[in-house]
Formats: structure tokens, sequence, C-alpha cells
């Protein structure tokens, strides 16, 4: 990110640390016209969420772009409100997570996590008690297929698996497309082998796989995420799996991360689980730096941005921009 600021010697990059105060870096604050944010709300202090209270700080702040597809560190609505872009690096980490849905995948289905604990912990057992399955000629069921989900349904593909779908903001060719043969999510749960869970955390799908949800799936069926935390419920999830129903479970993302110690799902030898490393890996983060520090100079040169999340504060901005810069910006989507 720094080399390709380095291009450009009319932009400035000023890095704070997340430990400092806002009151020390409010002369920045004042200045700043671009605020990268992570996306991780559990390692962001809250003083530094891209809020009204932050926007306060920041009269000619134009855009806030976060270093991933998630944005739970923004408050989008206040943005929009004051005329600020928002835009994600949505994409950049695609592969690296669907490779880790996979993985757990291969993992709770073959047993892996359980065979190297029981290894490591000796004792005598017979390679029976930790038989698993085969990926091949399951059903995998995709909620969402966007830039993840439609990896993960070609990886699923090449293990010889079915993969069905169920994305609302798509039609059926676009599924189809992606490599899923679309369908309702009852009949998702219904039919699935293994849930994967690849939507947004949005107001109508916190909450989504409940109860409810977990006794609609398959007996013995397995529940990956590396979505968001909040979509599941995770003591639902612990009591479909105390009672045998769900047959395991692949965990990435928490309601609180990481996870406490003494959480139920961490006691259970059949869930593997991992902190939101999913797309934490040395290429993504790589093409999330570049991806964000491009997408913010083009947004400062006054293009449009390729991934923009609240296009109804463009009329606003555009108004700020102007103001502040002298010029129109350029609309021209991509």
């Amino acid at each position: 990110m720094q080399a390709i600021y380095e291009t450009r010697p009319d932009i400035t990059l000023t890095t704070l640390p997340a430990a400092s105060r806002l009151d020390d870096c409010a002369e920045v604050l004042q200045m700043a016209h671009a605020y990268q944010i992570s996306s991780a709300k559990d390692e962001t202090p809250p003083a530094w969420f891209a809020n009204e209270a932050l926007l306060a700080r920041t009269p000619n702040l134009l855009c806030v772009s976060t270093s991933g597809s998630g944005y739970d560190t923004v408050d989008i609505e206040a943005c929009s409100r004051a005329g600020v872009l928002v835009m994600n690096q949505s994409g950049a980490n695609a592969q690296s997570v669907a490779e880790h849905t996979l993985g757990m995948m291969l993992g709770v289905n073959k047993r892996l996590a359980e065979n190297d604990h029981r290894l490591r912990q000796g004792g005598t057992f017979s390679r029976e008690d930790l038989m698993g399955r085969e990926l091949q000629g399951k059903t995998v069921g995709l909620v969402g297929i966007g830039h993840i989900g439609k990896r993960v349904a070609a990886l699923a593909t090449a293990f010889g698996m079915e993969v069905i779908a169920y994305d609302p903001f798509l039609d059926a060719d676009t599924i189809r497309e992606r490599g899923a043969r679309p369908v309702a999510l009852s009949a998702l749960l219904a039919e699935s082998d293994i849930v994967s869970l690849h939507c947004p955390r949005k107001t109508d799908t916190l909450g989504m796989f409940d109860a409810s949800a977990f006794a609609a799936m398959k007996s013995g069926a397995l529940f990956v995420t590396t979505a968001r935390g909040g979509i599941h419920s995770e003591a639902a999830l612990a009591e479909a799996l105390q009672s045998g129903h769900i047959g395991g479970a692949g965990i990435d993302v928490w309601d609180v991360e990481p996870p406490p110690l003494d959480h139920p799902l961490l006691a259970m030898p059949n869930v593997m689980a991992t902190y939101h490393t999913a797309g934490v890996t040395h290429e993504a983060r790589r093409n999330i730096a570049t991806w964000a520090t491009r997408q913010l100079i083009e947004t400062l040169d006054g293009e449009f941005p390729p991934r923009l999340l609240n296009p109804e504060a463009w009329p606003i901005y555009a108004e700020r921009y102007q103001a502040i810069f002298g010029k129109h910006p350029t609309k021209s989507c991509r």
C-alpha cells in the first residue's frame, strides 16, 4: 500500500495507531479526504469506527474504504447522509476464503482435527473410531453465491459434489452460470449434506440460522460458515450438535472474536474452529492492500469507485468534491 502511494507524491499517507486518542490526531482527521479502516469490528477500537462521531471530526472526508468485503466498522447510513462514499474490497480474498471453506468441509467430514487431537492425547483407540466420509457424491448447499460462493462451487464440483445454491439477489440463470442449481432456502436445507454460508451480515440475515433452520437440515448434515458472526445462532448450533441432529460444524466467524475459551462449541470434538482467518493469507492481504489503494486513488482523482456500497450518496458527494477540489468528479460506471 505504501509503495503504491509513493508513486503519487500529491497524496499523503498517514497511519494512525489504533491505540492513539482521537484528540491527539485531530489535525490529521480534519485534513483527511480518505479514510482506510479495518473491517474487523473486534480488533478496531470503537472510537475509530466510521460513524457520526468520527464524521464530525472529519469535515473534509470524502470516502471511507474498508480492508475487506465486510463493513461492520462503518455506519453506511451516517456516511451517506454526510455525502461520504463507502467502498470495500469485495472479491480480493475470495479465493482464500473459498479454499478455507473446502478445507473445513474436508476437515469436518474426514474428522481431521479429531484425528490430530486423539493422536496427541495418546491412549488406545482404533482407526474405525475416527472413520470419516468422502465429499464425492455429497450435496453442498451454498447460502449466497457471490465472489466467494462461486469459487466454492467450482472447488466443490472438482471434488465430485453436487452444488445447489440459494441467493435472493440473483436470478436462476446467474446462479446456474456460477456453477450451482438454484433452489429455495427450504429446499437447500432439506437436500444438503453440507450447508455453507456465504452471505453478508445485514439486518435481514442476522439470526437467519436459528433453531428452526438447523432443525430443517438433514439429520447428520454438516454446517460450515466463513461469512460473519451473528448470521447463525451459536446457542442453537450447539444444541443441534449436542442432540446429534447436526453431525459436525466448521466455524470461522463468531459473535465475539476470538470466542472465549469456555465457549461450548470449542469443547465439541466434531467442531473445527478457526479465528476468522479464512481470508487471512499473504495473497489475500496483498490483493486487499493493492485494490484498496488503487480504488482510493481513482476516487480521489474523480473517478467512480468500482466497489461502491452507497451510490445514493453520490449527489451530495459530488457537490462536496467540487467544493473541495474545484472540479466535478467524473461519474463513469465500470
